[in-house]
């Protein structure tokens, strides 16, 4: 992708359906464990990041090449696990944070070996940090391989924040990239938020976006947190 002289070099991936999914140094593990279902070492995969680091992003991914199924915590059960069929793929999101039935989670743990089942899970922690009540369970879920996303660095932030402004068809000039690169909150949602509201400030401006531009609304954003 180019948006005037800038090339963006970070490699793309089709989310099948969603925006391209950037890809950099934070996210290439896990990048790497979804291109090599379903040859995992285990059938159960835990991916751990920090929100909006894009775990939902690659669950969705998976969901896409897999036909997995994504498991409500509100009606997720024992006999639901029981009734899946052989080699069925399921998609368990923020494992650590839904009130998901832990004896039926702990269930569907141990059947996924005998099923062939795939099951991708999702959280911010590690399970020693989650609150799980079942001795059973915690000791089942601290055996889960485990692939962390960190934090976006310098480099996926610039290729967002490009990619927002390109889908919007604003121009930016590569030094005032950089400078909002480093100053904006290190995260995929501010990046995208940032974008937003540099270009309601240049529409209600009438203003080009130059660097002065972008350090008013990067002071505005931090005053306002």
């Amino acid at each position: 992708m180019t948006l005037g002289q800038l090339t963006l070099d970070l490699p793309h991936r089709a989310a099948l359906g969603a925006e391209d999914f950037l890809v950099s140094d934070c996210n290439k593990a896990a990048v790497k464990l979804i291109d090599q279902w379903p040859n995992w070492n285990d059938r159960v995969e835990l991916l751990i990041g920090p929100a909006a680091s894009g775990k939902t992003h690659l669950a969705r991914v998976w969901q896409a090449l897999s036909g997995a199924l994504a498991l409500e915590s509100g009606s997720f059960a024992i006999e639901f696990v029981d009734a899946m069929g052989k080699g069925t793929a399921l998609v368990v999101e923020d494992a650590d944070r839904n009130a998901y039935d832990e004896k039926a989670l702990f269930h569907l743990l141990n059947l996924a070996r005998e099923k062939g089942l795939f099951v991708l899970m999702t959280a911010r922690d590690a399970p020693s940090r989650w609150q799980v009540a079942l001795p059973d369970l915690r000791s089942r879920l601290s055996a889960v391989p485990c692939v962390g996303i960190g934090a976006p660095d310098e480099a996926l932030i610039k290729a967002v924040l490009l990619k927002h402004f390109s889908d919007r068809q604003l121009r930016i000039d590569p030094k005032v990239l950089r400078y909002l690169a480093l100053h904006v909150d290190r995260s995929l949602a501010a990046a995208q938020a940032a974008v937003e509201a540099i270009d309601r400030a240049a529409l209600a401006t009438g203003r080009k976006i130059s660097r002065q531009l972008v350090v008013e609304v990067v002071q505005g954003m931090n005053a306002a947190d």
